[in-house]
């Protein structure tokens, strides 16, 4: 085929693929505490003496410590005063002083003793017995459960209007790291579609998007794989048994990796062979669809009103203008960052307001039940000047990838 679909192999796509993460910036001390400074004004502005940050990405975004969720409690205490101390078992102590970037006092709990209970006593060490205390929305509620119980003198409150406050508007560094990782999986994306041949099963593309991550720099590889044929595309996230690909196949293709700690995430929708009418009718829809998102997507805009304008296209040519199918059944985009999914999401109803530097997803995907999917999924970020694009939308149903 001469649209970029089919007719390489494997291995000539793998040799293709060099190391792009070269020159890439990581996030520096500065920037932490760029990011720490920024939590404690939000938490002066909202009378919040401190916030309990748990292990996973909200301990990441604030002190550059990659440390996993777990049933044990580890996570950091951010003052309004300033100050910063840790919450470690006692036994991951010299573990946890290897991950940490920004330096503060580890206080640790042994296993036969309640971290609950620490926090509390930290708490009043720095003369802090009543108040609004936040806690991390993402922590399990066991911890919170344990931390409310053990500490019923205070007023604890959910933390997402300082983790979100801060995380929902990215950096020019972290726009770049997000940039080029999706400018890998673009790479990665174009080189699957050149490897796709009649018989071809989902576990060998999915084998090989994840190799081809790794031949582009990121060990890990993929960071996830949907990879769906036929009628198998009208489920956005998978089916039990894929079929293998087929002459005139729907090809859908969603997939990222993780670059420094932040994700990319994209999807293209193509046909192997020749498609039909239908799949053009639907195909064109989709696009005109995530374009009328993108032109809706302006500074002050409101994040449901980027919803609403999708639907509108989708309503006007016979489509449901709600969550029904034939339709789209989802919303039309989400936050992404350190989270594949973060705020802010485009949804019916949202009233938060786009702001630059938010980076949000546009997918609209049309589901026709019986028949197929189609997603189109490219990000933006708000500059000052409105929505840009991370990566070119698809070219045309014929020409999917520009060539």
């Amino acid at each position: 085929m001469n649209n970029g679909i089919g007719g390489s192999t494997v291995q000539i796509e793998l040799d293709k693929i060099a190391n792009r993460t070269q020159g890439i910036q990581p996030i520096q001390l500065e920037e932490y505490q760029a990011r720490i400074e920024k939590a404690i004004q939000l938490m002066i502005n909202l009378d919040i003496k401190a916030v309990y940050i748990n292990a996973g990405t909200n301990l990441y975004y604030f002190t550059g410590t990659k440390w996993n969720a777990s049933e044990r409690m580890v996570g950091a205490l951010l003052y309004a005063n300033g100050s910063l101390e840790y919450i470690v078992p006692k036994f991951e102590e010299g573990t946890f002083k290897k991950y940490q970037k920004i330096e503060a006092t580890i206080n640790c709990w042994e296993e036969h003793e309640s971290p609950y209970a620490l926090i509390g006593n930290l708490l009043k060490s720095k003369n802090i017995t009543e108040g609004h205390i936040a806690l991390d929305e993402s922590a399990a509620y066991f911890l919170i459960d344990g931390v409310s119980k053990a500490n019923p003198a205070y007023n604890f409150i959910n933390a997402q209007p300082i983790t979100t406050g801060c995380r929902i508007q990215k950096s020019v560094n972290e726009i770049a790291i997000i940039q080029r990782a999706k400018d890998i999986t673009m790479e990665v994306h174009r080189a699957v579609a050149r490897i796709l041949r009649p018989g071809i099963s989902v576990k060998e593309v999915t084998e090989f998007i994840n190799n081809a991550h790794i031949k582009a720099g990121i060990p890990s590889g993929s960071y996830f794989c949907i990879v769906l044929f036929s009628d198998d595309s009208q489920y956005p996230h998978g089916v039990t048994v894929p079929q293998d690909l087929k002459e005139n196949d729907i090809v859908l293709v969603d997939t990222g990796c993780q670059l420094e700690g932040y994700i990319s995430d994209i999807t293209r929708t193509y046909v192997y062979g020749t498609p039909t009418e239908r799949h053009r009718e639907i195909w064109n829809l989709e696009k005109q669809t995530q374009q009328a998102a993108f032109d809706a997507a302006q500074i002050g805009a409101t994040c449901g009103s980027v919803d609403d304008a999708a639907r509108k296209v989708l309503a006007a040519a016979g489509l449901s203008g709600d969550y029904q199918l034939p339709g789209l059944p989802h919303r039309v985009g989400h936050g992404t960052g350190l989270d594949i999914h973060e705020h802010p999401y485009l949804v019916r109803g949202n009233t938060t307001t786009l702001q630059e530097g938010m980076v949000v997803s546009n997918e609209p995907m049309i589901c026709i039940p019986g028949e197929f999917g189609i997603r189109h999924e490219d990000h933006f970020y708000m500059t000052k000047d409105g929505p840009k694009w991370f990566t070119s939308p698809m070219h045309s149903i014929d020409n999917p990838f520009g060539y």
